[in-house]
């Protein structure tokens, strides 16, 4: 009892401090600043990074608490996740940089400065699910499946996206169309998008997402300890997050288009994951395997 009430405190008091640690940042009376430690020889220490380490770090340890009760074993996991972290990376990359190439070709370097941002998560999602399937496939002797595998990443990865959309808020990157409305988010001069200099107050789209990516955290993590058949977890998280990010790229300012269109990238992923999900919650739900916990 005293633990929980320990325990509910500091939740509370860390809860006051960042509502007052917000007010001052969107107000503009604070001003971030996305480096922690700025010489390293060639390299510098930014809140961006720190950010999707920790997301990394939580998702992997909520994670393997579920692989072990669905028995994999430990070592799998560790040389998946790590495997899994550099294509992830990989991919968000490679992803962001072709559909930003405008940007890069004239600066080839560039491209590998991963730290001042420029990751795409729909790049890390499919990059992951391609190395989980030559994974399962070539440790046979792991005896892992899919699905099984995708519905204890797909699970704890809203959690890290939603830890990893801060780094985007301490980047000053990531935020809406300009807005009046109350939690006006204020984004200084340098960090604004070519035409908005004449606007102070934006949309705070990552914190939209974050607090969304938290709520289908929890909802799927607590469908994944349930009486399940492989593949639902899945299905559920290209559902949900698809219908988030649908909305939330129509306000933001950075979006990655298609060609020279107006077509935004990631909203017509989403309308394919969207559909793709639902289809593969159906097929789950009436002709996948349940899941066996370990004994």
């Amino acid at each position: 009892m005293k633990k929980r009430v320990v325990l509910m405190s500091v939740a509370a008091a860390s809860a006051v401090a960042l509502f007052f640690f917000l007010r001052a940042v969107f107000s503009g009376e604070l001003i971030l600043n996305p480096i922690i430690v700025e010489s390293l020889g060639p390299f510098s220490i930014r809140w961006y990074g720190v950010m999707i380490a920790a997301g990394i770090i939580v998702a992997y340890v909520l994670g393997r608490h579920q692989g072990l009760k669905e028995g994999i074993k430990e070592d799998y996991m560790i040389e998946g996740v790590f495997i899994g972290i550099i294509f992830g990376v990989l991919g968000a990359r490679i992803y962001y940089v072709v559909f930003n190439y405008e940007i890069y070709k004239g600066d080839f370097w560039s491209i590998f400065r991963t730290w001042d941002g420029g990751l795409a998560i729909h790049g890390a999602f499919f990059a992951a699910l391609i190395v989980t399937f030559l994974y399962v496939k070539l440790r046979k002797k792991a005896e892992l499946r899919f699905l099984q595998v995708t519905d204890i990443f797909t699970a704890v990865l809203p959690l890290a996206q939603a830890i990893g959309r801060w780094g985007n808020f301490l980047n000053y990157e990531a935020y809406g169309s300009p807005t009046n409305l109350p939690w006006r988010m204020f984004v200084p001069l340098r960090y604004r998008m070519p035409g908005y200099s004449g606007y102070e107050y934006f949309h705070p789209t990552f914190l939209y997402e974050s607090l969304a990516n938290v709520v289908i955290f929890s909802f799927l993590y607590w469908y994944l300890g349930k009486r399940r058949n492989f593949g639902e977890v899945t299905a559920l998280y290209m559902i949900f997050y698809s219908i988030v990010r649908f909305f939330v790229e129509g306000l933001r300012l950075d979006s990655l288009y298609i060609g020279k269109t107006d077509v935004r990238t990631a909203q017509v992923v989403s309308v394919v994951l969207l559909f793709a999900g639902i289809a593969l919650f159906i097929l789950s739900r009436h002709k996948g395997k349940p899941v066996k916990k370990a004994s």
